[in-house]
């Protein structure tokens, strides 16, 4: 499944209740679920019921955000295997924090599965989901450019954020450059996936396209860098960021994440 990079800032531009939500409060529940199940224990299977009400919570905010089923399944598909192929090796590890193991199954070579790696890779595993739908439900409803403007009034340093503006503007040159180059190399029949052609040219063209995209972006960082020398840019200048005032529904966010996350820890425990 193939989304672009303007298609997925098309969804930002929604209009749904949590679209409409200051930027600045989506960071900071983001952050909040993502700290707290971070600090959740690790061979505590109370912690999994407890992951599960945070991730019930996101769907619903997803929910009332209005986003396609398709492009969630998108961004789950591609950070869902990272966090698996890591989980996934937990039950045949004997971590350095576990005292006592119980072994479920032995496998051939002297492999053993043990009940705590299994559980710990499950809640690693929970972790991991919870964390990325925060994430997917922040840059699914936030423009870059807002994410931006609201963490330098969250205090982000302003170097940051004047780095952060300069990737948000020209992500979209690079994606337009690479696709050019695919483009011309699907003129020339040019398939990665072909089986009848030899890996190791496939492998020849892939770099030459990673090198090819490297000097056309160093090449346009110092036509844009000259740019803004001629347009007074100096090592003083900062990203004016207007000032915005929070309304009733911000505030309603951020104090229902507070109290589910204070529910969630005092009733399941």
């Amino acid at each position: 499944m193939h989304i672009s990079l303007t298609e997925l800032e098309r969804e930002t531009y929604k209009k749904s209740p949590i679209h409409g939500i200051d930027g600045r409060i989506k960071i900071l529940v983001t952050l909040m679920i993502t700290v707290y199940a971070v600090s959740l224990g690790r061979l505590d299977p109370l912690d999994l019921s407890k992951l599960a009400i945070l991730e019930v919570y996101l769907l619903i905010l997803m929910l009332f955000s209005k986003l396609e089923i398709s492009h969630i399944v998108a961004r789950f598909s591609i950070a869902i295997p990272f966090g698996l192929g890591i989980s996934i090796l937990q039950p045949f590890i004997k971590q350095p924090f576990m005292q006592d193991f119980s072994i479920l199954y032995i496998m051939p070579m002297g492999i053993e599965i043990t009940r705590e790696g299994l559980l710990y890779g499950a809640i690693l595993f929970s972790k991991f989901i919870v964390c990325i739908s925060s994430l997917i439900l922040l840059s699914s409803t936030t423009p870059m450019s807002e994410l931006v403007a609201s963490a330098r009034r969250l205090g982000l340093p302003k170097v940051m954020a004047l780095l952060f503006t300069m990737m948000v503007r020209y992500l979209f040159v690079f994606w337009y450059m690479l696709g050019r180059i695919r483009t011309a190399q699907k003129t020339r029949c040019f398939e990665i996936w072909n089986k009848k052609i030899p890996r190791k040219w496939i492998l020849e063209q892939i770099g030459f396209t990673i090198s090819s995209l490297f000097i056309r972006s160093y090449e346009q960082g110092e036509r844009t860098y000259q740019s803004m020398l001629c347009r007074g840019y100096n090592v003083d200048t900062s990203v004016y960021i207007g000032r915005k005032k929070l309304h009733v529904a911000d505030i309603i966010l951020l104090v229902v994440t507070l109290i589910i996350i204070t529910i969630v820890h005092l009733m399941i425990s």
